[in-house]
């Protein structure tokens, strides 16, 4: 095999593939970034079993073949190789697999392995897709994606749920103490489909998408895995087996207060408010809405915040605590110049959603002791 590129169009290449290369491994071919130059283009491609990403790049077949390099070692050189991005990078192997990559009056000469050896992603039907703009996707994962689980203590928490209805998407994500829901309507109508997406796999996909909203995504679905085609890339991951939560059961419409407040006024005071709340620090913010005021307090170890906010209130007066950070999680994804809050007592939930539907952030509330307010 004999390959050239532009070092700009490889390394591109290479840090799309990485996101699915394994670090925790015992099959070392896993380790690897499989190259093929067998037809009439040039795929790089990673596979961690669960997560795989293929991408064509630009470069001359000069010889065609089929070659795994182990990624580190290989992205490292090809990094490394020249300053100037529009370097000329020349990949030879021979039959027993030795690699020699130069650029310049650089040589390096490595080991690879047999590219047969590599796990080809799994074939997905192409019959059951949706298709959105690489922004929709884009936006829609950064607006759900903070409430998922850091861990897999509970494996539904650490995905989202994809449910198509008709021609409206709706993704969903919870922790256990907030959900976050997201809806948008398609350009078409499509079959239902009900699906559970690895937070791993829409973090990843999200950095790769470069969120321009001429640009779509195809989405296929089967039994077992997703698939996201965008441009020259492929993603193909495992879907989270199981039924998801029954959010419908945990959305309430009923409310006793309605608060609508100006939503970056309201997040530059949680912001001042977190400068005294250390990581571990489980502190809550305290909220007391009376009339058409509402007072934020706060008391830490470090000190204590106070501050007053002018709202329009519809409903009864409250006193409710919650995690401030969780707050500000959902206040900074939205877009509205107002949001509106709702909430019918101090133990339970609190809504922030808009008239249209489009979005719905519910925050569980923090026991707190009144007497000490």
């Amino acid at each position: 095999m004999k390959l050239t590129f532009q070092q700009d169009a490889l390394l591109n290449g290479i840090n799309i593939v990485l996101k699915a290369v394994s670090n925790k491994t015992t099959m070392t071919i896993l380790e690897c970034i499989f190259i093929d130059a067998s037809g009439s283009e040039i795929k790089l491609t990673a596979n961690d079993m669960e997560l795989g990403i293929e991408t064509k790049v630009e470069g001359t077949i000069l010889e065609r073949g089929k070659i795994a390099l182990e990624a580190k070692l290989f992205s490292e050189i090809v990094r490394k190789l020249s300053s100037a991005g529009d370097s000329l990078i020349t990949i030879e192997s021979d039959e027993k697999f030795t690699t020699t990559i130069s650029c310049e009056k650089s040589v390096f000469d490595i080991q690879g392995r047999d590219g047969e050896e590599f796990a080809y992603l799994p074939y997905i039907e192409r019959d059951n897709y949706i298709c959105l703009s690489q922004f929709s996707l884009k936006e829609i994962i950064r607006q759900t994606i903070f409430s998922i689980a850091p861990n897999d203590s509970n494996k539904m928490m650490t995905g989202e749920l994809f449910q198509v209805t008709g021609n409206q998407l709706k993704v969903v994500s919870l922790d256990g103490h907030r959900i976050s829901i997201r809806n948008i309507e398609l350009k078409d109508t499509y079959h239902d489909i009900k699906v559970i997406v690895p937070g791993k796999t829409l973090n990843e996909i999200s950095k790769i998408l470069d969120g321009d909203n001429e640009k779509e995504v195809l989405i296929f679905f089967s039994p077992n895995h997703i698939l996201f085609e965008f441009e020259d890339t492929i993603v193909v991951s495992r879907l989270i087996e199981g039924d998801y939560f029954r959010i419908d059961q945990m959305l309430s419409s009923d409310y006793e207060t309605k608060i609508v407040v100006n939503r970056k006024e309201l997040l530059s005071c949680l912001d001042r408010a977190t400068i005294l709340v250390r990581e571990n620090d489980k502190k809550p913010l305290i909220i007391n809405v009376e009339d058409q005021e509402m007072q934020l307090k706060i008391n830490s170890s470090f000190g204590s915040m106070n501050a007053e906010m002018s709202i329009h209130k519809t409903g009864n007066n409250i006193m409710i605590g919650f995690n401030p950070k969780f707050l500000i999680d959902a206040l900074r994804i939205i877009d509205d110049e107002e949001v509106a809050l709702y909430m019918l007592n101090a133990k339970t939930p609190c809504f922030i959603r808009d008239e249209e539907g489009k979005y719905i952030y519910l925050i569980l509330p923090v026991n707190f002791n009144a007497a000490s307010v």
